[in-house]
């Protein structure tokens, strides 16, 4: 009935609302956790450390991307089944996670050059690839979790558990191993993070019952997962691509001031994933019951909302880039450039992610072809435009400016930075233009009130870095671009169905 339906609309709402709220509180948790992280890595173990450290993680990564096959968003879609057996599923789930695991962990232990390029590792950090179950087990608990709307788990687990796990053993490591301290920091924080993840799932699922594994049935999922499990990974890999490249043309010094920058930008990120757990659920109800108009306007909604908010944080972080940067060492200043190109991709890439929520379930492979054309547009992107860097120092531009030849590593990290946000721009049109024909249905997140917003903001962060010292200008200019650019997207932007994110729904 039409006012049943209007119903369900405003309670699907009310629940994406509540679930941006919870994971924007955790959002502020990680910022305060991951900062401490980067400063002792980055005065501590140095820009080269830090370096040799991303690298080393992106392939452990990767394989837990990889080992998850696609669950991390499947499984919102077997859960949905009226008459499935939930413990039953999530086990499904975690032994399927659990033989991936096994097999990609025991391939980077079997070659740990894919790990370390430079030929060059030690006992402690052979054993980095016991991080790939860990990581794909708390991929699989949190997604089951927030199927059942429990956001907190999440906040708990990633943004509180996990990065403070990682600053505080960074720091007490460093006295003991000052040069594997990063490493085996980092897979104390992942096994931390998933105890804290599989609690809350066993207390609300419970231990299976009535359950035995099925290869058949499992190789069955896997192979149906497997355009969800293309998506996720290359979503994961346009994140690190640009570092993975990055390392075989420029010296690690620089791909440590990338990293840095990287992980700086990437903050707002978490704003788009905190909002996929919750919009899987609605988003399946939806398709069950052909409510396309629904969708849309889900889509839309949350995207403006992760567009308004990355928007205000990258004014926030980008305009006091170099005090920003300097808070980690004097050595990562130079960074400023790329961090204000990768806060730039972020608010690009957010109408990609929201249709793409949609889009693994209306059109799983139409999705996965332009997601591999993304990457592939970064890969040859990135490649041209270091390249084009590296033959800098001999050009003579115009007003006779010439490259710093020791600058040219900085430099090509600001170059993989602007692949990037071409690529998250492309992925973004197509992604939504292909989603909008789907549900024959308008999908744009873009507002003007973005740009008068963004304009007094901007006056505001120039104004602070003019005429105030840098202390101050971090103290209270990014302070004073938040207040200014928050007030003038409420008053100009937000209309009462926007303002739902800010009130408390009753229980």
């Amino acid at each position: 009935m039409p006012g049943s339906s209007s119903s369900d609309d405003k309670s699907d709402i009310a629940a994406l609302a509540k679930g941006g709220r919870t994971n924007f509180f955790g959002f502020l948790l990680r910022l305060a956790a991951s900062l401490p992280f980067l400063f002792i890595a980055g005065r501590l173990y140095g820009a080269e450390a830090l370096g040799r450290f991303a690298l080393a993680i992106i392939a452990v990564e990767f394989a837990a991307q990889i080992a998850t096959l696609g669950q991390k968003r499947g499984i919102a879609q077997q859960l949905a089944s009226p008459d499935c057996n939930a413990a039953g599923v999530v086990a499904d789930a975690m032994l399927l996670s659990v033989m991936g695991s096994a097999v990609l962990a025991g391939a980077l232990f079997a070659l740990p050059q894919l790990m370390f390029p430079q030929q060059d590792f030690d006992t402690i950090e052979r054993l980095l690839p016991l991080t790939v179950l860990p990581l794909a087990l708390t991929d699989i608990a949190l997604a089951a979790l927030a199927f059942r709307y429990d956001i907190a788990a999440t906040v708990r687990a990633r943004s509180i558990v996990q990065p403070w796990t990682l600053s505080i053993m960074a720091l007490v490591l460093w006295f003991v191993m000052p040069v594997d301290g990063l490493i085996a920091a980092y897979v104390l924080s992942m096994t931390a993070a998933m105890v804290t993840a599989m609690i809350p799932l066993v207390r609300s699922y419970g231990l299976p019952r009535h359950w035995s594994p099925h290869p058949i049935t499992l190789g069955r999922l896997a192979l149906r997962n497997l355009p969800l499990a293309g998506a996720d990974a290359v979503e994961w890999g346009t994140r690190r691509l640009d570092i993975a490249i990055l390392g075989q043309f420029a010296p690690a010094y620089a791909v440590g001031v990338y990293y840095v920058a990287q992980q700086v930008a990437s903050l707002p990120q978490k704003l788009k994933t905190s909002f996929e757990p919750i919009l899987g659920p609605v988003i399946t109800r939806n398709l069950a019951e052909n409510n396309y108009r629904a969708i849309a306007s889900q889509v839309c909604q949350v995207g403006f909302w992760i567009i308004a908010a990355q928007a205000g944080i990258a004014l926030a972080l980008g305009i006091p880039g170099e005090g920003v940067m300097g808070l980690i060492g004097p050595n990562f200043v130079g960074g400023t450039g790329a961090l204000a190109l990768l806060l730039f991709a972020e608010v690009v890439a957010a109408t990609a992610v929201v249709s793409e929520a949609a889009l693994i379930y209306m059109a799983r492979m139409r999705n996965l072809w332009i997601s591999l054309a993304t990457i592939g547009l970064q890969a040859v992107l990135t490649v041209a435009l270091i390249l084009a860097v590296r033959a800098a120092p001999g050009w003579t531009l115009p007003g006779g400016y010439r490259f710093d030849p020791e600058k040219v590593g900085l430099f090509q990290a600001a170059a993989a930075a602007l692949a990037l946000a071409i690529s998250l721009g492309f992925a973004s049109i197509m992604k939504s233009r292909l989603l909008s024909r789907l549900l024959g249905q308008r999908v744009n997140n873009w507002r003007w009130a973005l740009v008068w917003a963004a304009a007094p903001a901007g006056l505001v962060g120039w104004l602070a870095g003019r005429f105030l010292p840098e202390w101050a200008e971090l103290s209270f200019g990014i302070a004073a671009i938040l207040l200014v650019y928050g007030a003038v997207i409420w008053r100009l932007g937000f209309g009462p169905e926007d303002r739902v994110l800010f009130k408390r729904q009753p229980a």
